[in-house]
């Protein structure tokens, strides 16, 4: 049997901390109804006995504290709210012992911001990660040796995992039913719990926000040029001219102060304004394109694809209501 902790912190998501409960719980009823063992124990440990969640709204009452749990199999983290910096510090004991669980051989598995509090570990220097992509600029500025990778769905890293944002954590979920019951009983769950589990990215989800929370001024002052004509044909030598940067310069502090390339960054205002006249208006998609500032189909075919996982015309068929009457 697995003995699974879903761990509960201060300031805890209850959904996080619940719903992988009852997935956990599901399966084991599953397995009984099919003439076999359950094979999931499952227990909520935190710092104390009682914990208060989202503002004091709700209370749990954990089964073990961190000096009485005995050694796991897997560790669920689940997100937290508020500030990410004071939750990584009002959890400090908790974060300590999840290390500790692991190097004594538990696994692992993070949902959505859930990753700030592994990361909070050092477990993840070096090492592949991923979280709800509203928080990606803020992840990378208080942990630069994690390699976050935004668009995906999960990370499995050396019995480390970690989900993306909202309820792409039950995909984590399934994933690892699979691993501990297999491959029948992961497709019950995904069933039961109406799970995509064929959903690999989260870029069809994603809304770019450009990394501004830094201090580098002539970085914004490219930035803000860029988001305000992206329309046009916009060079590297062009914005070096115009802030009086050294080309070579300026590209090597864009990439440190925003993660992105100033081309890359400009493909994505480019692509996150086409999302928004593909969802919001009836417009033929090369107008769209015109608009946005490409002049060849394929390119802004391949570009939007890259970036969204979905082409311009199945992203249109997927939100924009008004043109699915």
């Amino acid at each position: 049997m697995k003995l699974i902790s879903i761990v509960v912190p201060a300031g805890g998501a209850l959904s996080n901390i619940e719903f992988p409960r009852q997935v956990f719980t599901e399966i084991n009823d599953y397995l009984v109804s099919q003439g076999k063992a359950p094979i999931f124990k499952i227990q909520f440990v935190g710092v104390s006995k009682s914990i208060q969640l989202n503002d004091g709204l709700f209370t749990i009452q954990t089964d073990f504290t961190i000096k009485e749990a005995q050694q796991s199999d897997l560790i669920i983290i689940p997100a937290v709210y508020g500030d990410m910096a004071e939750q990584v510090k009002n959890n400090h004991e908790l974060i300590q012992w999840m290390k500790e669980q692991y190097i004594k051989g538990a696994e692992l598995a993070s949902l959505c911001v859930g990753a700030f509090l592994l990361a909070g570990t050092g477990l993840l220097n070096g090492r592949k990660c991923v979280t709800h992509w509203k928080a990606a600029n803020e992840f990378r500025s208080m942990y630069p040796d994690v390699n976050l990778v935004v668009d995906k769905i999960i990370i499995d890293e050396a019995g480390i995992y970690s989900s993306s944002g909202g309820i792409s954590f039950l995909n984590l979920i399934v994933y690892l039913v699979e691993k501990y019951a297999g491959k029948d009983t992961a497709i019950y769950c995904a069933k039961f719990f109406q799970v995509d589990a064929d959903r690999h990215t989260q870029s069809i989800f994603s809304i770019f926000q450009g990394q501004k929370d830094h201090n580098d001024e002539p970085v914004k002052q490219a930035q803000i040029y860029i988001e305000n004509n992206f329309q046009q044909k916009i060079t590297v030598d062009q914005l070096a001219g115009m802030l009086a940067v050294g080309k070579r310069s300026l590209e090597r502090r864009f990439k440190k102060a925003t993660a992105n390339t100033l081309n890359e960054y400009t493909q994505r205002v480019k692509i996150e304004a086409a999302k928004k006249h593909l969802e919001m208006s009836s417009k033929k998609i090369t107008d769209i394109m015109y608009e946005v500032g490409y002049s060849d189909t394929k390119t802004f075919r391949t570009s939007f694809k890259m970036v969204t996982g979905l082409l311009p015309k199945e992203y249109r068929s997927k939100y924009n209501r008004v043109h699915q009457m």
